[in-house]
């Protein structure tokens, strides 16, 4: 049986570039041999990881640094905003008013001394007795013809005199001012405290649409003068119907605003 001959890997020529071939160059006689050479190439690297390293911890460190910059900033910031809605108020009399409200104090003290003094008692006493019945006369008439005109006056605006509010129990003033927070604060900034006044305006707004046992309300029903006037109005009932609380109708061609709550 002839020799069976093994499996040898056949030898690669050594390439030019290789350590062997460098270490055995006739351009560097005086070369270590073997691996020799590779300790100073060594002792570079290990100086560049060496300042690597230190520029990666300088890194860290300023990562550090911008994060407990990031966090300071951002408490001065909210301490800012905190301090704007709790320390600012626009509404604050100012020495313009307190000049304005001297000079009202003036100027009501002037018209006080300037009234003529009341008439003789005993005069009054004499016209009394033969007035008396002309005056029960004309009071009855009075009462009877303002009357009417109220009654012309609520079918001629069409709006429905309003019913006496009804008493809310302590339990229930709880509930409605827990209601009227959570839906103040689902709307805009702007009615969430930044104005203080606007917010008092949607609260009245809301309270009176609340209360409206489901009929249709018109704008002008929710006008309070001085305060609460038309704009404001329309500015609530917008915020309101954007947020889908109050749903606005003119199919019968008079804009109507109904109650629907939070959803």
């Amino acid at each position: 049986m002839p020799g069976h001959t093994p499996h040898r890997t056949p030898l690669k020529r050594v390439s030019q570039g290789s350590l062997f071939a460098l270490s055995r160059s006739g351009n560097n006689p005086d070369a270590p041999h073997g691996l020799g050479f590779i300790e100073p190439v060594m002792a570079e690297l290990v100086d560049e990881v060496e300042a690597l390293q230190a520029n990666v911890e300088g890194l860290r460190n300023l990562s550090n640094s911008l994060k407990i910059f990031n966090e300071s900033f951002a408490s001065w910031l909210y301490v800012m905003d905190m301090n704007a809605l709790t320390v600012d108020w626009p509404q604050a009399p100012t020495d313009a008013s307190f000049r304005l409200a001297k000079r009202r104090a003036e100027a009501a003290l002037k018209a006080a001394s300037t009234v003529p003094p009341p008439p003789d008692s005993e005069a009054d006493k004499t016209t009394f007795s033969e007035n008396q019945e002309f005056e029960t006369t004309y009071t009855t008439n009075a009462t009877t013809r303002n009357t009417s005109t109220s009654i012309a006056k609520s079918t001629s605006t069409g709006i429905p005199k309003k019913k006496a509010k009804p008493k809310l129990t302590a339990k229930e003033k709880k509930e409605r001012s827990l209601s009227l927070e959570k839906i103040v604060m689902s709307l805009p900034l702007e009615f969430r405290g930044s104005d203080p006044g606007l917010r008092r305006n949607m609260e009245s707004v809301i309270e009176f649409m609340m209360d409206s046992d489901g009929r249709g309300i018109k704008l002008i029903e929710l006008i309070k003068p001085p305060d609460l006037n038309q704009a404001r109005v329309n500015k609530c009932l917008i915020a309101l119907v954007n947020r889908k609380i109050v749903q606005k109708e003119n199919s019968t061609g008079t804009v109507l605003y109904h109650w629907t709550g939070l959803s």
